[in-house]
């Protein structure tokens, strides 16, 4: 049955948006599951893809810069294909932020894979105005920025955009909408704005819908992955995890849930953990389109991986926008060698004191540097034997240890030189190292800011 387009007049009927990505490294098949049990539904229905992080967008510029037609998701039609064709011939559109530092760029690729698949020509419009380093003084940007950040690189600069250029789009007919930096729940709440035409300061609608988006940006998240905890939170058959969907109704109230026949869970203890994520007041969830309240919200199972959700309140939404400000931090040197055996902690432990010796032998005892025992300390902070407490001290009877040296340089020739003493361990360090491996990167940091809400002109367009 195909669905109904969300070009139609506003109406109450209920609508069914499906998650087929929650991040640009996500399932490339994880979507035809979700298609599928879209189109039995039948009714009014989208499907979302969010695959955009903040690192993932500051990446995305720097390929930009070195070609001008590449800056978006590389694994977009990785993504779209194994449904395109489905979502077309049903009616179901396609909403997805893997536009990222190249919206237009991302359309032209999407129309190429349509053609390529003898589907028809498809409406497809770009949502832009997020990349600020191209609409804004760079003074002025900096004038938000901390002052540590003086002097340096500027890589990126987006603005979190709402979800009112997506209803839009969608209103005008659009089957598919790429966006660039979005805030992940707008690429849910853009359709319901189209189908339902709530209002825009309807502030409780818009704050469950809001929700209703964050619950499902995560991918598998709400439906027991990065949840499982065997013997403690056991989901079944994870390796075969559905991909949610948000059943949204007029009201504001929404059930979630996810493929039939799909592994994973849908409970009341994955939808709090998901609920609970990136929230840093619970009061207060701001995002472009409105302030989320989730104090008085209200969860019930209503049946096998079906959760009902209720009660969420909103206010107006901020007058400032958040902005990602990406620049350049230098360049990341790590190497790693292994020592196993008897006493593998004690050697690993000599290599990591050589190391710091040498560095300091060199003229680089300024560099940050991290030193971990893989297997015995690492992860939690500095591992530095005299930071950590004395409980961590006793060896654990590990046979099997990888010692981490990690240091951030300011130009590639330091970071070479820092690989390359982890790699002289193999004759100038402890008895049995071996399997170094080794890797020098440029690195990327980030910082965020707020934006005066009316520097930003946020606008979408169609692109053939």
């Amino acid at each position: 049955m195909r669905a109904m387009s969300l070009s139609h007049p506003p109406t109450n009927q209920p609508l069914r948006i499906g998650c087929g990505a929650g991040f640009s490294g996500d399932r490339w098949d994880a979507s035809v599951p979700v298609v599928a049990s879209l189109m039995a539904s039948g009714g009014p229905a989208v499907l979302m893809f969010e695959t955009l992080a903040e690192r993932t967008l500051a990446l995305a510029q720097l390929q930009r810069h070195s070609d001008p037609s590449a800056g978006c998701e590389p694994m977009l039609e990785r993504f779209v294909a194994p449904v395109l064709r489905d979502c077309m011939e049903h009616g179901i559109p396609i909403i997805g932020n893997f536009g990222a530092a190249h919206p237009r760029a991302a359309a032209r690729r999407l129309h190429a894979l349509a053609a390529a698949l003898g589907l028809p020509p498809i409406r497809i419009a770009v949502v832009e105005g997020d990349d600020l380093l191209g609409t804004l003084d760079r003074k002025a940007l900096h004038s938000l920025l901390p002052a540590s950040l003086d002097g340096r690189e500027l890589i990126s600069a987006n603005a979190y955009l709402g979800a009112v250029e997506i209803a839009q789009a969608l209103r005008a007919g659009a089957q598919l909408v790429v966006t660039g930096r979005v805030a992940d729940p707008s690429l849910a709440l853009g359709p319901m704005l189209a189908h339902f035409g709530w209002a825009l300061d309807d502030w409780d609608r818009l704050a469950s819908g809001t929700i209703a988006g964050h619950l499902l940006e995560c991918g598998a998240q709400v439906c027991g992955g990065y949840f499982a905890d065997p013997g403690i939170k056991d989901v079944p058959n994870l390796s075969s995890v559905g991909f949610p969907i948000v059943e949204m109704h007029a009201d504001g109230d929404f059930i979630v849930t996810k493929p039939e026949g799909t592994g994973g869970c849908v409970d009341a203890r994955t939808v709090k953990e998901q609920l609970l994520y990136e929230i840093h007041d619970p009061a207060a969830y701001m995002t472009p389109d409105v302030v989320a309240d989730i104090t008085e919200l209200e969860l019930s199972e209503a049946g096998k991986d079906r959760v009902h959700v209720c009660g969420v309140r909103g206010h107006a939404q901020p007058a400032t926008l958040k902005a990602t400000v990406c620049f350049d931090a230098g360049w990341l040197a790590e190497g790693e060698i292994s020592y196993a055996g008897e006493n593998a902690v004690g050697r690993g432990r000599l290599a990591s004191e050589i190391v710091r010796d040498r560095l300091r032998q060199i003229g680089l005892v300024r560099l940050p540097l991290r030193l971990d025992l893989i297997g015995q300390s690492s992860v939690l902070a500095e591992d530095g034997a005299s930071q950590r407490p004395q409980a961590c001290l006793a060896d654990a009877p590990c046979q099997d240890i990888r010692l981490r040296v990690a240091a951030n340089t300011d130009s590639r020739d330091e970071a070479e030189s820092v690989v390359r003493e982890v790699l002289a361990l193999y004759t100038c360090g402890p008895a049995g190292g071996g399997g170094v491996r080794s890797q020098v990167s440029h690195r990327l940091a980030s910082d965020s800011c707020y934006v005066p809400r009316d520097w930003i002109q946020p606008s979408w367009s169609f692109v053939s």
